[in-house]
């Protein structure tokens, strides 16, 4: 048996031993490990201090699993080992397990230090009110609290403090304690005034810091970024007598954030003047400025600058720099440089993969975003809005939709963005139906309040011919913001209500809600499609002078299309020769419709002359000169037009029609041979027609631009897609229903005709979007007036 004396000498020895452990680093543990082994062989239980020193570096080693084997065995653990091992599962985020073993610890044993050890791991988990609880806890059970306490109790506050008087209930805890002298106390409750937004009494108490350190500093300054006063933030940084880059980072996000881009710019020529050391957080920050700015040059030399610099990189710096990298190239439509950043990235997340799927839908490269997408060894929430969202807005509606079907079979609850993304696929397809099911989902799950959806509904339905509905949605939003009202604006101007679609807009500058250049666009095409011309005059007269916007092309396109339209070729020439830039392919466009539609044959060839000298390969500018052609009797002319198209490898696109008819969609091309029951439509459209022609229907053989018999020009206008799409309606939808038709190419003037006698035969309302506009046929009418 060891005598007391050999026991304490073996002792002093292990916990000489145990020193070299302190602190704690890679090779800790393994000769903790090896010192822990020579006891057991040797016979020695460690107890008191060897033991609470062993505990200590397993704690700290991270090797939590040892720690609580050799806790288990103590038969009577002290407070010392107690403490250790609540702040060891603490700082591992273990907080449950921390909790059992702080409440199993006996009243009579704790100290304040056990308190702040649990108090720490609240804190360090973010949970303010357990943190704060167990601080009442403490003073209640006779614990006097001491600077960490202060500092780790505000700590947790500073997460959930949300009035002022908690604010000033625990700063007179703080001075009532006796810790008000110390800095890191001190700092903790600026902290705590700067996340209640009460930066006023923070700025005080920081003015009151004796010893001010790194933390003080920094905690004040981005203090003031976070509340949005960066001029005080400007002024605390340049009185700095040390050169903080924490705080500079904060200035230079601040700044990003605000969209002050020259000034971020100068704090970062600054910094690198006065060799203050760069980091991460300022690259990244710097980075994004020049994306929002859209200063690609910059933003490559500072790729460059970052390349020289930093020789072997992290990973902690290396990958939010990439990928701000890559956001920017995309950004910049630099999607294939973007691509290269990202295939020469050592580390990747899954903001990398988002970032690169965002730049090819972005840049509509459909094909490669989909093949990327397939490649993606993870997915989130982002990944499939990006892909449902990018399908719909580049016309691949039916992709869209399946992509969300998927999301949800694969385990994704559907966000309001996925529902928004799915309602404009639906929207692209005039789904109707698809639209409608997708809106009783939406209320289903509460997403009906959300903003996106709002508008995306509001757009679903007026695209699919049921303007009432978004007007009805539109009214009932619990909130609204500048899209919905330009998106109801377009619809009811699409739909022929130029005038209501004014007085909206006039309701809603009485809001105080400024116009953009998007509203303007969807006010012109109002009185444009109405015919208000001089409505449309004011206002895109009153867009430089009232808003201070400077009109676009496009808005030019709008205006050139509005005095078109009204037959005002002069005017629209002043506007064209007047423009401040060359007039590109969407003004010429504007005026050949309007020639086209008044007979301007002259105006309108030098203007599809123009088209396809400025687009070589756009079908329509052929077939529309071709047409006009036709129209003067120039067959010849025609005839050289349709030859130059083919000898340059231009293949027109097919008029289609389509209509949906038992949650399936029917597809019709002209003189369609092809849909199983063609044979069929053509019967019953036969039929009507002879109803028509009792009721005053003549056709209009004007429309067809061939050089034959009577006869035969009646048979080709019988065949148009849009005729065929709505004859198979009528003879499949329920009695009374409404026929939604949607058509990719201009209606004709022969069947708008025939849809409105048509209205009056079958006692139904016919309503055809093509691609400009709806057309709602009623009783031999037609909501456009014959105006479009």
């Amino acid at each position: 048996m060891m005598s007391p004396e050999f026991v304490r000498t073996v002792a002093n020895r292990y916990a000489s031993q145990l020193k070299l452990c302190c602190p704690p680093n890679p090779a800790s543990f393994s000769l903790a490990k090896t010192i822990h082994a020579h006891m057991v062989t040797f016979g020695f239980r460690p107890r008191g201090h060897i033991l609470n020193r062993l505990l200590d570096v397993y704690c700290k080693s991270s090797k939590i699993i040892y720690a609580r084997k050799l806790f288990d065995k103590s038969p009577e653990p002290d407070i010392i080992s107690r403490t250790s091992m609540v702040l060891a599962y603490s700082l591992s985020g273990n907080i449950k397990k921390a909790r059992e073993l702080f409440e199993g610890t006996p009243l009579s044993i704790r100290d304040s230090v056990f308190y702040n050890a649990m108090i720490t791991g609240f804190s360090r988990n973010e949970d303010g009110f357990a943190c704060f609880r167990l601080f009442r806890q403490m003073l209640r059970d006779d614990f006097r609290p001491d600077n960490f306490t202060f500092t780790c109790v505000l700590g947790g506050l500073a997460i959930i403090v949300d009035r002022e008087m908690q604010c000033r209930q625990m700063h007179c805890a703080v001075l009532k304690s006796g810790t008000g002298f110390v800095t890191s106390v001190l700092n903790a409750l600026v902290s705590v005034y700067v996340n209640c937004g009460l930066m006023f009494e923070a700025r005080k108490l920081f003015d009151e810091i004796n010893e001010k350190d790194e933390l003080s500093w920094t905690t004040m300054v981005t203090g003031y970024v976070k509340n949005d006063e960066l001029d005080a933030a400007r002024e605390l940084v340049d009185g700095m007598t040390e050169k903080l880059g924490v705080a500079w980072n904060a200035m230079i996000s601040g700044y990003v954030h605000q969209g002050r881009y020259e000034e971020a710019l100068d704090m970062f020529r600054k910094m690198y003047s006065m060799g203050i050391k760069m980091d991460e957080f300022t690259y990244t920050s710097i980075i994004s400025c020049c994306t929002h700015a859209g200063l690609f040059q910059l933003g490559k030399q500072v790729h460059g600058y970052v390349l020289r610099t930093e020789g072997e990189p992290k990973p902690e710096f290396s990958l939010p720099v990439n990928n701000a990298l890559v956001t920017l190239y995309w950004k910049c439509d630099k999607v294939d440089w973007a691509r290269e950043v990202f295939n020469n990235m050592p580390v990747r997340d899954l903001v990398s993969w988002n970032a690169i799927l965002s730049g090819y839908v972005n840049a509509g490269r459909i094909n490669e975003a989909r093949s990327f997408f397939m490649e993606m060894p993870e997915k989130n929430h982002l990944t499939w809005n990006v892909m449902i969202s990018g399908s719909a807005q580049n016309g691949f509606g039916e992709e869209g939709l399946k992509l969300f079907n998927q999301m949800k079979s694969e385990g994704f609850e559907p966000c309001d963005y996925a529902f928004a993304g799915a309602i404009t696929s639906s929207s692209m397809l005039g789904s109707l139906e698809n639209g409608r099911q997708l809106h009783a989902q939406v209320v289903r799950v509460g997403f009906d309040s959300s903003l996106s959806v709002g508008n995306a509904l509001i757009t679903m339905y007026a695209r699919c011919g049921v303007v009432e509905a978004a007007n009805a949605l539109f009214l009932t939003m619990p909130c609204v913001d500048s899209v919905s009202w330009n998106a109801m604006i377009a619809a009811l101007g699409q739909h022929g209500h130029g005038l209501q679609a004014l007085e909206l807009f006039e309701k809603m500058l009485k809001e105080d809600l400024l116009p953009d250049r998007i509203t303007f666009l969807t006010v012109l095409s109002a009185c444009s499609h109405a015919g208000l011309v001089k409505e449309g005059q004011y206002y895109f007269n009153s867009m430089h002078r009232l808003y201070g916007i400077t009109p676009g092309e496009d808005h030019y396109a709008r205006l050139v299309d509005l005095l078109s339209r009204a037959g005002k070729f002069s005017e629209a020439k002043d506007v064209i020769t007047s423009m401040p830039f060359e007039p590109g392919a969407q003004v010429w466009e504007a005026l050949l419709a309007g020639c086209r539609t008044h007979g301007n044959i002259d105006f309108g060839i030098q203007a599809a002359e123009r088209l396809i000298e400025l687009m070589p390969q756009h079908d329509g500018s052929y077939v529309l000169l071709s047409n006009m052609y036709a129209t003067a009797g120039r067959w010849d002319d025609m005839a050289k037009t349709r030859k130059l198209m083919r000898d340059r490898g231009v293949r027109k696109d097919p008029g289609r029609s389509w209509v949906a008819v038992e949650n399936k969609v029917h597809v019709f091309l002209v003189d369609d041979t092809v849909h199983p029951e063609v044979q069929a439509v053509y019967s019953y459209l036969s039929q009507l027609v002879q109803e028509m022609k009792k009721l005053g229907y003549v056709p209009d053989t004007k429309f067809v631009l061939h050089d034959m018999e009577f006869d035969q020009k009646e048979r080709i206008l019988s065949a148009h897609s849009e005729k065929l799409a709505v004859a198979f309606a009528l003879m499949k939808l329920p009695r009374g229903a409404t026929v939604r038709v949607f058509k990719n190419l201009r209606i004709c003037g022969d069947c708008h005709n025939a849809f409105k006698f048509m209205s009056k035969v079958v006692g139904r309302e016919i309503v055809v979007r093509d691609a400009k506009r709806f057309h709602h046929f009623r009783d031999c009418e037609c909501s456009c007036g014959d105006y479009w």
